[in-house]
């Protein structure tokens, strides 16, 4: 069963690049006490992912945050070093907090995985955007097929805000 709007998100630990290597970042640190805007990504520089979903939330930073969201974040399941080098290729860092999901337990804690062990890329999160308040889930757009950024995209969140 997957989380649905109105549910608190489950504890998680996350990992996040920074100068001096990956620290961990717990969900109270991320989501307690603030408005998120979260999306999560199949896998960093893969191509939707890289040269859509990424880039529309980069670009709609500042419009997202006017609508009072503290944090636009990103997960995908890859080690905090891909991602860190994904946030530094991107251009996105001080507007994006790229958060590492290195086996997918925030991903399954919220019933959003698929198998991908076919393309050789294992367990991922599904694509999805959500709204987080204090830690609980407001708006919630899950994509029904890994390769389309639509309703999970900046655009159509950045409507519902």
């Amino acid at each position: 069963m997957s989380i649905s709007v109105g549910d608190s998100l489950p504890p998680a630990t996350f990992r996040v690049m920074t100068t001096d290597g990956p620290v961990q970042k717990t969900t109270d640190e991320v989501f307690k006490g603030k408005r998120v805007v979260l999306f999560a990504v199949p896998g960093a520089f893969t191509p939707t992912c890289h040269k859509n979903h990424l880039p529309g939330y980069v670009a709609h930073a500042d419009a997202i945050t006017a609508k009072g969201v503290d944090t636009i974040a990103v997960v995908s399941v890859n080690d905090p070093f891909v991602m860190g080098a994904w946030e530094t290729a991107s251009g996105a860092g001080g507007k994006i907090l790229f958060l590492s999901d290195p086996d997918a337990s925030f991903a399954t804690a919220l019933g959003l995985t698929f198998d991908a062990t076919a393309a050789g890329l294992g367990v991922r999160s599904q694509r999805y955007a959500m709204l987080v308040e204090n830690g609980v889930v407001k708006i919630l757009n899950v994509e029904d097929s890994p390769g389309k950024a639509d309703i999970s995209g900046a655009t159509a969140l950045l409507a519902q805000l």
